[in-house]
């Protein structure tokens, strides 16, 4: 499995461009995914961004809830109301729309954070500060991960 990883910040440029960075395309193309969803996130200020196939996986987990239910529901309108399918260009770039930027308090630049399966697009400065506090949670709380199987 090809995974997201490091934090790379690029430029945006003033019709709402950026460069996709070369190793998060070369996930793409290595897991052979068709494509690429963004939708804002519902835990901070930050744009989610995965493959299609990806998606299509948490379409599965929401369908596991009761049909109609309002928990169903609300994920959905979350989820999929808002998601939007951006291409990358020939050059490497996508085109943020003014609703995703607004929502990251993206202006100039966006980092790229590599999330494994997933990455997000923040304001640079706001991630550095969430980095700074996820760190500080992580120390406190002592967490660790379970060992698994054979790596």
């Amino acid at each position: 499995m090809a995974l997201f990883l490091s934090t790379i910040t690029n430029k945006v440029d003033k019709k709402g461009r950026v460069s996709v960075p070369a190793s998060f395309r070369a996930v793409l193309v290595k897991a052979g995914s068709s494509g690429l969803v963004f939708f804002p996130s519902f835990k901070s200020a930050a744009i989610e961004a995965c493959p299609v196939e990806r998606m299509e996986l948490l379409n599965s987990r929401v369908q596991n809830f009761d049909l109609f239910s309002e928990n169903q529901d609300d994920l959905s309108s979350v989820l999929f109301a808002q998601a939007e399918e951006i291409s990358v260009d020939t050059e490497g770039r996508i085109l943020l729309s003014e609703r995703l930027l607004a929502h990251g308090n993206i202006t100039e630049s966006v980092s790229f954070v590599g999330k494994g399966s997933t990455f997000q697009l923040w304001n640079p400065e706001a991630f550095s500060a969430y980095q700074r506090d996820a760190l500080a949670r992580v120390k406190k709380a002592g967490l660790t991960l379970p060992a698994g199987g054979a790596a």
